[in-house]
């Protein structure tokens, strides 16, 4: 009877073993799990564009994320060469950091055509929440001929947070 009950009991250690594993691979975020992965926020860039709509697209990869934004009303007056803005956006994380994406890629941008920026990269960790942020300082800088475009955030992202 030993031998039943020892075969009895490694079956069941591994049947057992087995759910636990399928359980938490199941569980797992995989990469790229940014939930949404695009939203909008309304911007005030100034004399430049007073109310901009931005679109956010966002990736992850492991602890790495990128985003990309368009400013629909912000558009190029001279044309601008590939990665040639540098850009900096300040979100706020898990409702009281902040935290920066910041890169000098963009597309080639001709006039009259919207500003597209990124994928601009920053650091997130899982379970990050990120969302539009201003205190009245810039949320999105770029750079450009020496010109430098401040925006602030006035509405917070839709849908969103952005979640990690």
């Amino acid at each position: 009877m030993r031998p039943t009950t020892r075969k009895s009991r490694a079956a069941l250690v591994a049947a057992a073993s087995a759910a636990l594993l399928v359980g938490s691979v199941a569980s797992a975020p995989g990469a790229g799990a940014v939930t949404p992965d695009s939203a909008t926020a309304q911007y005030d860039c100034g004399v430049w564009g007073p109310s901009t709509a931005a679109y956010f697209t966002a990736t992850q990869s492991g602890s790495g994320a990128t985003i990309t934004i368009t400013l629909s009303s912000l558009t190029a007056p001279l044309p601008i060469q590939t990665n040639s803005v540098t850009s900096t956006l300040v979100l706020v994380k898990n409702g009281w950091e902040t935290t920066e994406f910041t890169g000098t890629t963009n597309p080639f941008t001709s006039v009259g055509t919207p500003f597209v920026l990124g994928p601009l990269s920053g650091t997130v960790a899982p379970g990050d929440t990120l969302d539009s942020y201003s205190l009245g300082l810039y949320s999105l800088r770029m750079v450009f001929f020496g010109i430098t475009i401040n925006c602030v955030a006035k509405s917070s992202l839709s849908p969103g947070p952005f979640v990690f």
